[in-house]
Protein backbone atom coordinates (compact mmCIF):
# COMPACT_ATOMS: atom_id res chain seq x y z
CA UNK A 1 0.00 0.00 0.00
CA UNK A 2 2.70 2.60 0.61
CA UNK A 3 4.39 1.91 -2.75
CA UNK A 4 1.74 2.23 -4.15
CA UNK A 5 1.16 5.70 -2.76
CA UNK A 6 4.53 6.74 -2.96
CA UNK A 7 4.16 5.46 -6.50
CA UNK A 8 1.05 7.81 -7.23
CA UNK A 9 2.96 10.60 -5.46
CA UNK A 10 5.94 10.27 -7.69
CA UNK A 11 3.74 10.16 -10.75
CA UNK A 12 1.90 13.50 -9.78
CA UNK A 13 5.68 15.23 -9.22
CA UNK A 14 6.59 13.89 -12.51
CA UNK A 15 3.87 15.12 -14.29
CA UNK A 16 3.53 18.55 -12.35
CA UNK A 17 7.39 19.14 -13.26
CA UNK A 18 6.45 18.73 -16.92
CA UNK A 19 3.50 21.10 -16.75
CA UNK A 20 6.02 23.30 -14.87
CA UNK A 21 7.84 22.92 -18.02
CA UNK A 22 5.51 23.38 -20.42
CA UNK A 23 4.73 26.46 -18.77
CA UNK A 24 7.89 28.31 -18.76
CA UNK A 25 8.59 26.93 -22.67
CA UNK A 26 5.02 28.54 -23.81
CA UNK A 27 6.23 31.81 -21.88
CA UNK A 28 9.61 31.72 -23.59
CA UNK A 29 7.98 31.13 -26.80
CA UNK A 30 5.46 34.16 -26.51
CA UNK A 31 7.92 36.22 -25.03
CA UNK A 32 10.44 35.62 -28.12
CA UNK A 33 7.36 36.13 -30.24
CA UNK A 34 6.62 39.19 -29.27
CA UNK A 35 10.30 40.94 -29.18
CA UNK A 36 10.33 39.58 -33.03
CA UNK A 37 6.62 40.83 -33.98
CA UNK A 38 7.98 44.07 -32.48
CA UNK A 39 10.68 44.53 -34.66
CA UNK A 40 9.26 43.33 -37.69
CA UNK A 41 5.94 45.94 -37.33
CA UNK A 42 9.00 48.62 -37.51
CA UNK A 43 10.02 47.65 -40.94
CA UNK A 44 6.99 47.08 -43.38
CA UNK A 45 8.87 45.68 -46.17
CA UNK A 46 9.05 42.64 -43.66
CA UNK A 47 5.38 42.54 -42.79
CA UNK A 48 4.50 42.58 -46.85
CA UNK A 49 6.59 39.29 -46.83
CA UNK A 50 5.19 37.86 -43.78
CA UNK A 51 2.01 38.66 -45.88
CA UNK A 52 3.23 36.63 -48.81
CA UNK A 53 4.58 33.94 -46.90
CA UNK A 54 1.30 33.25 -45.06
CA UNK A 55 -0.77 33.63 -48.33
CA UNK A 56 1.48 30.91 -49.61
CA UNK A 57 0.93 28.32 -46.81
CA UNK A 58 -2.83 28.84 -47.09
CA UNK A 59 -2.92 28.88 -50.32
CA UNK A 60 -0.67 25.71 -50.41
CA UNK A 61 -2.87 24.09 -47.36
CA UNK A 62 -6.12 25.46 -47.90
CA UNK A 63 -8.02 21.61 -49.08
CA UNK A 64 -6.35 20.53 -45.48
CA UNK A 65 -7.45 24.21 -43.49
CA UNK A 66 -11.41 23.58 -45.35
CA UNK A 67 -11.43 20.23 -44.16
CA UNK A 68 -9.55 20.46 -40.30
CA UNK A 69 -12.21 23.46 -40.07
CA UNK A 70 -15.31 21.53 -41.46
CA UNK A 71 -14.28 18.73 -39.08
CA UNK A 72 -14.32 21.13 -36.48
CA UNK A 73 -17.27 23.20 -36.99
CA UNK A 74 -18.82 19.34 -36.74
CA UNK A 75 -17.70 18.08 -33.60
CA UNK A 76 -19.14 21.41 -32.17
CA UNK A 77 -22.47 20.67 -33.92
CA UNK A 78 -22.56 16.99 -32.18
CA UNK A 79 -21.43 18.52 -28.80
CA UNK A 80 -24.25 21.25 -28.94
CA UNK A 81 -26.90 18.64 -29.69
CA UNK A 82 -25.12 16.27 -27.12
CA UNK A 83 -25.28 18.94 -24.26
CA UNK A 84 -29.00 19.63 -25.41
CA UNK A 85 -30.34 16.50 -24.72
CA UNK A 86 -28.89 16.03 -21.77
CA UNK A 87 -30.10 19.42 -20.90
CA UNK A 88 -33.41 18.46 -21.89
CA UNK A 89 -33.21 14.57 -19.96
CA UNK A 90 -32.39 16.72 -16.64
CA UNK A 91 -35.19 18.97 -17.28
CA UNK A 92 -37.30 15.68 -17.70
CA UNK A 93 -35.96 14.12 -14.33
CA UNK A 94 -36.76 17.21 -12.64
CA UNK A 95 -40.30 17.37 -13.96
CA UNK A 96 -41.21 13.89 -12.76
Amino acid sequence: MKNAHAKHLQQENGSMSKEIFKGSIASAVVYSGSKIMSNVIKHPVLVFGLGVVAGFFVHKYRKEIIANTTKAVDAGRDFVLQQKENLEDIVAETKE
